[in-house]
């Protein structure tokens, strides 16, 4: 199938490039030229602008950082938006993590021009993209979901339903919320066993196997030098960033407003990740947030 992949970032490119891998035929387009030449480097396709990349296109897969940049790229300023340029049939396939409105907006825009479209949201990192192991999170009829299910199960391994449009998104934001509140948790727990003296590496074993287990302690520790592969073990590069973290969690308290949901935590950990964010470590992975209640010589 012939593929334009928009947004090749840290999530974007691996997956680009396992679509590429399995046989497809992929053209990948980012803002970002050092992206852009790095992949290209490794083989992939680039395009010259967006336009470029889904000429001639079956599917079109974005991956942007936040809803303006998707609404900008789809439906951009009357005629202008890449919509206008897919013919009818084309698959649209949003993997962006934005409010489920701004993926109601663009999927009924896309039906009046009888263009098919689902939200589908990952979940898994950028290990995840890279093994290929994510979990998408989809909004949007069976019918779509099934069209897109052999391009899903090329750069994941888990595929849920969410609802109709917009679904995933919901679902996703949940997710990102508890992964945020977790991810502090864990830190708190870890820094108070450092701070008692308590080898890391020796706490973080203990809890995983405890009633304290999570994800964090199983794949995400945030203290460096528990897990090599960790983005705490690598000064907090790559991996999810704390302004992406805070985005999401921004999403969710959005969200929780709009259906007056209760999320006390979820704002905790919100107005926690943007201190965090205005101290500096906006660019840092998320994890990074242990550095707000470690003790100074940790």
């Amino acid at each position: 199938m012939k593929i334009a992949f928009i947004g090749l970032g840290n999530m974007g490119g691996p997956m680009a490039q396992n679509l590429s891998k399995a046989g497809h035929e992929v053209a990948g387009f980012d803002l970002s030229e050092e992206a852009c030449k790095r992949l290209e480097s490794e083989g992939l396709r680039i395009a010259g602008s967006a336009e470029d990349a889904v000429r001639g296109a079956e599917a079109v897969i974005s991956m942007l950082p936040g809803s303006q940049h998707v609404e900008a790229l789809y439906l951009g300023n009357g005629q202008s938006g890449l919509l206008a340029r897919l013919p009818a049939g084309t698959l649209v396939i949003d993997s962006s993590t934005i409010s489920a409105a701004s993926s109601r907006k663009v999927a009924q825009a896309a039906a009046k021009l009888k263009v098919p479209c689902i939200d589908a949201p990952v979940s898994g990192g950028t290990g995840g993209a890279v093994a290929g192991t994510l979990t998408f999170m989809v909004g949007g009829s069976a019918d779509d979901l099934e069209r897109a299910r052999p391009l899903l199960e090329k750069m994941g391994q888990n595929i849920f339903h969410a609802g109709d449009v917009g679904a995933g998104q919901t679902a996703k934001i949940c997710n990102n919320m508890l992964l945020g509140i977790l991810m502090i948790g864990t830190s708190e727990a870890l820094a108070l066993g450092v701070a008692n003296g308590l080898d890391p590496k020796v706490l973080s074993e203990i809890m995983r196997r405890s009633s304290g287990g999570n994800w964090a302690l199983e794949k995400y520790n945030p203290m460096p030098g528990v897990m090599e592969a960790a983005p705490a073990s690598k000064s907090y590069a790559g991996g999810f960033g704390t302004d992406l973290m805070l985005k999401d969690l921004g999403l969710a308290q959005e969200n929780a407003a709009a259906v007056r949901a209760a999320t006390p935590l979820g704002g905790l950990a919100r107005n926690l990740y943007a201190t965090h964010s205005l101290a500096g470590n906006g660019a840092l992975d998320f994890s990074s947030v242990i550095r707000l209640v470690q003790k100074p010589h940790c």
